[in-house]
Formats: structure tokens, C-alpha cells, sequence
């Protein structure tokens, strides 16, 4: 064992990978943890105390020199899914940076996790992975690298299991396009972290491309497997009609990821994404894989007992996933203001009340609207209400609410939303607590002629939906503070 890589720098510790990571090396007394997060806002104040935070990007090389300085082990976890014209370039561009940087400060090795797959037929965004890989393992004279690489992964929250789970409870009767037959390994999420932990102590000579996975299947075998998992049965009908483009909508429209997200997922799975090594047996022989459906049982498992660490959707990569800059509300010149009183005595039950809006729990007596909304944002490319909430009643900062983004949040005070659905201009909904008052603000910032429009267009709406929902958060607060007596 190495016993001497003792400091650990996680990158993309707000990510679905990364936030896993980080409350699992907290775990252990021997590490001293280091983050590097776009906003330290999504680390919660009581994780804060226990590690150190640094608040910048792999862009800023001297921010870069701040989080690796002293570090033994850097964990690279950032990526783009396709965000913007020039995500690939962006994405070399940070691995060069951070190479570099990682030898400048003498860091001893550089833990990436990307994906299964060969150049020749790689997807756009997978071959953009496979060139990160390459360029941080570019000096092995220099700096070890350790390039694991993953296929499907399989737990709750992610993007591949998100997807999978819905089509697999909506559609008893499934149309699925030929290129479903396209092997992949899965693996799952806790398999994965398992091999990033021990990445950290294991004697591994020079730098290595760890191929990481269970047994070879394909999408047909994913959602068999899912349906196994949940007692259903489902019936797969393969036709030629539907092209990847085709899929990429439908999927849109069926599932929790956007279009942009679900585009970037299906031309992946054009590829064979199968390992090319066992390196992973090699290295790590501790570590037994589980099968697929033990992996959908676990994931399973997070669900019903509302415990999802981290969803593909935290993570800052993505715009609809960013939370900078997006509480600054002196740039609305629109407002809509409702004022509720409740009884001071109930000021947590009115935070708890509110916290809880959204997801199965609703939205207040017009939901039929809201969901309405949700559709009309699927249908132009948004990210609709389908995103649900990653608990039925706690948030964090960075968590997603339906097509809301979390962006503030003070306990017994105050709660403000992003909207993240298709608007002509920049919108939230703010919820503050004064004294036995509730204050309910929808905020907006119109672009143009046409998002004045949209505003006043929607005003009637809002008189009825915002009136009822203030309401109705009142009311649930009277029952919560009932049912704790």
C-alpha cells in the first residue's frame, strides 16, 4: 500500500461521481480532503468545516496552483455532455491545464474516470472523454495517470439509469431502434466508487487505462433487466424507423434528462462500448463487480428509501445545471408580490412547507397548469417538469426542482428558485419568511419585446396559480405543526 498519499484533491465534487466521492473519502480519518468546485455554495456549511474548499475552475491557472499545492492524489471528474459549440475544445483545453499544473506542483498521481470505447467509433462526446484521457496521460515520465473507464453506469440519479427506469415503467410496449442491440458493459455506482477509493493507496506501477465493468449486454438487456428488478413485464419491438435523432426527442419527451443530454447519451450508444483490458482484475482484486440486476436492486434500493446522494443533473457542466450568477435579482424589472400571514409559532413548518413544493408533491390545486408548462418546455427543447426533486422534502443548494434550480437557501428564511424552462428573459420564484409573514415573489427579467409579452400574457395564470399556492403552503404548515403534537 502507498501509504504515503495521504492529500487528495477531488475535482467535480459537485457532480454525480464527485459527490459520491467526497462523502465516501469522508469517511476515512487518514485522508486530508481538498475540493475544487465552481461554487462553494453546493457544499453544505457542516461539510465545509470538514475538509478544505477552493472556489474556482481548471481555466484559472492560478486558482489551479492554489487547490494543487501539497496534493498527492488529484482526482479529475470534469466534463462536458455536450454543452456548446466548443465543449471539446474546452474539455482539452482543462486537461492540458490541469496536467500541467498537476507536475508543476508535484502531485503523484491524477485519478480520471471516463468512458469505454475505441477512437474509430466513438460518439462526438465520448471521443471528447477519450481525448482528455490521452492528454492527462501525455507525460507518464512526468506524472502517473490512472484512466479508469466506465460504461453504463447503473444508480439512482444517474442520466443512463434515469432514463432506462422511466421508459421502463411508462411503456408496458416499447418501439426500440435496431442500434439497441449495441453492447455495453454496466457497471454499478458503488463498483465505481470502490475503484476510485482504492486508486488512492494501491501499488500500481506507471500510468495505466483501467477497463472498469460487469458482464457485456446490450440497451434490450438494460431494460429487461430494470423490468426483472421492478416485477414488470415489458415487451421490446425493434424497428428500423427510428433514427438516433428521432430517439434523442422521444426520450426527451419520456424522461427526466433534456434533449441535449438525451442527444449526447444516444449517439453513444451507436458504439460498442465494451472493455479492451483487465487491468481491473489486475490491480484490483478485491473488487468483484456486481451482476446487473444486484446493480438495479441497489439503485432501487436509493429510491424507495429517498436516499439519492447526487443526480447527473448537479453537476456545473451543463447550463441547465449552473447556478452561477443566477441569484442576482436586482436585474428583474418585473415582479408579481404575494403576502400571506401564519402565526410566528409556525415559521419552521412555513420553511418545511414551501421546501417541499414540486416532484410528486406538487405545486398547489392548478398542477394541471404546471404540468402543462412542463410539456410545452419538452416539446421546445427544455427540461419540463419531469426532473422531479431528488427528496420528496429536503433541499440543497444546486438541486434541481421540476424546471426550477435551487440557487438559495436559508434555513427558516428563505428559498430561491431559477427557472431553467425555455423563457424570452431570466425568471424566479423566491419564497422569504418575516415575522408571520410569508412573502412570494415571481421575478423577471424580459428579453425584448416578446418576453414583455410572455409576461403579461401569463399574469392572468399567475393571478390564480400563486394565489393558491401561497395558500396551500400555509394550510400544509397548519398540518405539519398538527401532526408533530
Amino acid at each position: 500500500m502507498v501509504s504515503s498519499y495521504k492529500n487528495v484533491l477531488i475535482t467535480g465534487a459537485t457532480g454525480y461521481i464527485g459527490r459520491r466521492l467526497k462523502d465516501r473519502l469522508l469517511q476515512r480519518s487518514d485522508l486530508n480532503l481538498r475540493l475544487l468546485v465552481r461554487n462553494r455554495a453546493k457544499i453544505r456549511p457542516d461539510i465545509q468545516k470538514r475538509l478544505s474548499v477552493i472556489e474556482g475552475d481548471s481555466f484559472d491557472l492560478e486558482v489551479l496552483r492554489q487547490a494543487l499545492e501539497n496534493i498527492d492524489v488529484a482526482f479529475y471528474l470534469i466534463h462536458s455532455m455536450g454543452g456548446g459549440s466548443d465543449y471539446a475544445r474546452r474539455d482539452r483545453l482543462s486537461a492540458e491545464n490541469f496536467r500541467q499544473t498537476c507536475i508543476e506542483c508535484g502531485v503523484r498521481r491524477i485519478v480520471y474516470l471516463g468512458g469505454l470505447g475505441t477512437r474509430e467509433t466513438a460518439s462526438e462526446h465520448l471521443l471528447s472523454r477519450i481525448e482528455t484521457g490521452e492528454i492527462l496521460s501525455t507525460a507518464p515520465d512526468k506524472i502517473q495517470t490512472l484512466w479508469f473507464r466506465a460504461g453504463v453506469i447503473i444508480g439512482a440519479g444517474s442520466a443512463s439509469f434515469e432514463i432506462i427506469h422511466h421508459l421502463t415503467q411508462k411503456l408496458p410496449i416499447m418501439l426500440t431502434p435496431k442500434w439497441v442491440t449495441t453492447k455495453t458493459q454496466p457497471v454499478a455506482v458503488n463498483d465505481v466508487l470502490a475503484y476510485l477509493e482504492q486508486a488512492i493507496d494501491a501499488e500500481i506501477p506507471g500510468s495505466q487505462k483501467i477497463d472498469i465493468g460487469s458482464e457485456a449486454t446490450d440497451f434490450l438487456g438494460l431494460m429487461n433487466a430494470a423490468a426483472q428488478s421492478m416485477g414488470l413485464k415489458r415487451h421490446l419491438i425493434r424497428v428500423p424507423l427510428l433514427s438516433p435523432k428521432l430517439s434523442s426527442y422521444w426520450l426527451a419527451l419520456l424522461t427526466p434528462v433534456p434533449h441535449r443530454v438525451a442527444s449526447a447519451l444516444i449517439e453513444g450508444l451507436k458504439s460498442e462500448t465494451l472493455a479492451q483490458n483487465n487491468h481491473a482484475q489486475q490491480f484490483f482484486p478485491t473488487i468483484q463487480p456486481l451482476n446487473l440486476n444486484k446493480a438495479y436492486e441497489q439503485a432501487l434500493a436509493e429510491l424507495e428509501e429517498n436516499q439519492i446522494l447526487s443526480r447527473w443533473c448537479d453537476s456545473s457542466a451543463e447550463g441547465t445545471c449552473d447556478i452561477h450568477g443566477k441569484d442576482n435579482l436586482n436585474q428583474a424589472i418585473l415582479r408579481d408580490r404575494r403576502v400571506f400571514e401564519y402565526d410566528p409559532a409556525l415559521q419552521h413548518e412555513v420553511f418545511e412547507s414551501f421546501c417541499a413544493l414540486g416532484g410528486h408533491n406538487g405545486w398547489g390545486a392548478y398542477d394541471p397548469l404546471w404540468h402543462l408548462r412542463g410539456l410545452i418546455d419538452k416539446l421546445i427543447g427544455g427540461v419540463g417538469l419531469s426532473r422531479g426533486r431528488r427528496e420528496q422534502q429536503a433541499l440543497r443548494i444546486g438541486d434541481a426542482l421540476d424546471f426550477w434550480k435551487v440557487v438559495d437557501l436559508e434555513t427558516d428564511k428563505r428559498l430561491l428558485l431559477f427557472a431553467q424552462m425555455k423563457l424570452p428573459g431570466k425568471g424566479w420564484l423566491e419564497f422569504v419568511m418575516d415575522n408571520g409573514t410569508l412573502i412570494q415573489t415571481a421575478y423577471f427579467y424580459p428579453e425584448g419585446v416578446w418576453g414583455r409579452l410572455y409576461w403579461y400574457s401569463v399574469m392572468p395564470f399567475h393571478h390564480y396559480v400563486f394565489q393558491s399556492m401561497g395558500r396551500q403552503i400555509i394550510d400544509r404548515a397548519r398540518g405539519l405543526a398538527q401532526n408533530s403534537h
